[in-house]
């Protein structure tokens, strides 16, 4: 017969955080948020951490590459959607890879012979505004200059001119020779006040460009999560479909992590696509899997290998695979559960497999909650959809911006690859849908709204008695809540003055 629960599952507003002691060392700038996302051996270190808490979802209205680069800029972690062709994803992994980087290989090169109108289309065509010249117009070719749009006036030149003739030459160019460090050279670049540093052999072959904006903009966001190359760190959504062709050519892009995007992980299509990529390329690829809601799926997973694995089903503001399918559990209770499994792995194993919380986060609170009950990190997609760095359109709606939000188990999504046992109809539909189009506010910048949230999670891990994410799950203690706690906990029994406000001018 069937197995039933004998409690409830909850959702994280039905928890609250009950003070501890708080130290005059308990401060939010003595608060640390770095997180491990990569599984590791007790003792040793893991072989990806993030200086954030927080990934944004696999979809397409939230995740491309201009949002995993603001967030990568922030310390945390961007999983680019898998559900556009091979081409494309590949295409916004080396989008993110190459917006900076230590040491650049040149791919914007034109010999002296080339013209103006060369370097007008070539800037057009990529954006960038220094071009190396090289003797044959290769990336390793001869160097003989450098063109900026310091040295052309393009409403005053022919752009038949020759770029020999407006070039900055190599003899007048400051260069660093191979084997510098980039200490040494940001070094060289800051004492000649230069934008442009290219590193040359023995033979003036150009082998490399360091730029200034890279050095300024680690100054500018010192949690930035980078490789060692200074490249910033992207993660990828697959399937369980085309993964033998997909992986591939994402790691050729530069992909540094991945994540089996399923709304339900527990199946033996997951395992299978696990065993393959850590046989076919060893411990470099590094992968996640889920999701799940209980100690079975969690287990099966870590077992198989699974780097990190994702814990919710149906919590999204977007899901509505409960509703359709009878299927999930509360958010906190998952977690819960699922961070108890991870303990009993780690005691029989001796390896630490992290957990992300996938869904239920409503407010900032919500993701302290979620750290506090065993996650390692949690993944959001509302949340980021709000935002000017996120895919979804900007519309004016009765007076209000928002943005487009659609779920992947949406129609409009096509994303059929998401389901292991589903398939295409002839009519080319889901054959039915597990998430929604909606709008959801518009809420500006990034950066912006992360440090107003980044900000209440450390003050409220701080009431914990927290400095760090595996202190606050030792410290914390949590209480169950009543519907009435959750109404007392809110503004009640007042006129709020910008609401009021409100009303008077619509009764106008």
């Amino acid at each position: 017969m069937a197995f039933y629960y004998d409690q409830p599952s909850r959702t994280f507003s039905e928890y609250l955080l009950i003070p501890n002691l708080t130290t005059k060392a308990c401060i939010p700038d003595n608060v640390q948020l770095r997180t491990p996302i990569t599984r590791f051996r007790k003792g040793e270190i893991p072989f990806l951490q993030m200086n954030l808490p927080m990934t944004s979802a696999i979809m397409q209205s939230v995740s491309d590459h201009n949002l995993a680069i603001a967030l990568a800029g922030c310390g945390g972690i961007s999983f680019i959607y898998g559900s556009q062709s091979i081409a494309e994803q590949a295409d916004m992994i080396s989008k993110v890879k190459k917006y900076k980087a230590g040491f650049v290989d040149s791919d914007s090169n034109l010999t002296p012979q080339h013209t103006l109108g060369d370097v007008l289309r070539l800037k057009a065509r990529t954006g960038h505004s220094t071009i190396a010249i090289t003797e044959n117009g290769q990336s390793n070719g001869k160097l003989m200059g450098i063109v900026t749009s310091r040295d052309y006036r393009e409403n005053q030149m022919s752009e038949s001119e020759p770029i020999a003739g407006f070039m900055t030459p190599r003899q007048s160019l400051v260069v660093a020779m191979e084997g510098v460090s980039l200490a040494e050279a940001n070094e060289t670049i800051w004492q000649h006040k230069l934008n442009c540093l290219p590193v040359i052999d023995k033979e003036d072959r150009l082998l490399h460009l360091v730029f200034r904006k890279d050095h300024d903009s680690l100054k500018e966001h010192p949690l930035e999560l980078h490789d060692s190359n200074k490249q910033l760190i992207v993660g990828a959504g697959i399937n369980t479909r085309d993964y033998k062709e997909r992986v591939p050519a994402l790691i050729e892009a530069g992909a540094d992590i991945f994540c089996i995007d399923s709304s339900d992980g527990y199946s033996e299509w997951q395992a299978e696509t696990i065993r393959y990529l850590k046989a076919t390329f060893g411990e470099r690829v590094k992968v996640g899997a889920g999701n799940v809601v209980d100690r079975e799926g969690f287990l099966y997973l870590a077992e198989a290998g699974a780097d990190f694995i994702k814990v919710g089903i149906g919590g999204g503001s977007i899901c509505i695979t409960r509703e359709q399918k009878g299927i999930g559990r509360g958010q906190a209770t998952s977690v819960i559960e699922v961070a108890a499994a991870r303990q009993e792995y780690l005691d029989k194993t001796g390896i630490y497999v992290p957990v992300c919380s996938d869904g239920g986060i409503v407010h900032d609170y919500h993701i302290v909650l979620a750290l506090a009950m065993g996650a390692d990190f949690v993944m959001l997609g509302r949340y980021f959809a709000r935002f000017d760095e996120s895919p979804g359109r900007k519309v004016l709606i009765g007076g209000s911006f928002v943005k487009e939000y659609w779920g992947e188990g949406s129609s409009r999504a096509r994303n059929w690859h998401r389901y292991d046992h589903h398939s295409e109809t002839k009519a080319g539909k889901l054959e039915f849908e597990e998430g929604v189009d909606s709008f959801i506010p518009y809420a500006g910048r990034l950066k912006d709204n992360l440090d107003i949230t980044v900000s209440k999670i450390k003050s409220t891990m701080c009431n914990c008695g927290a400095l760090t994410i595996p202190e606050l799950q030792q410290k914390a203690r949590l209480t169950t809540v009543s519907s009435t706690t959750i109404v007392e906990g809110g503004a009640h029994d007042v006129i709020q003055k910008e609401r009021s406000s409100q009303g008077m001018a619509q009764g106008r």
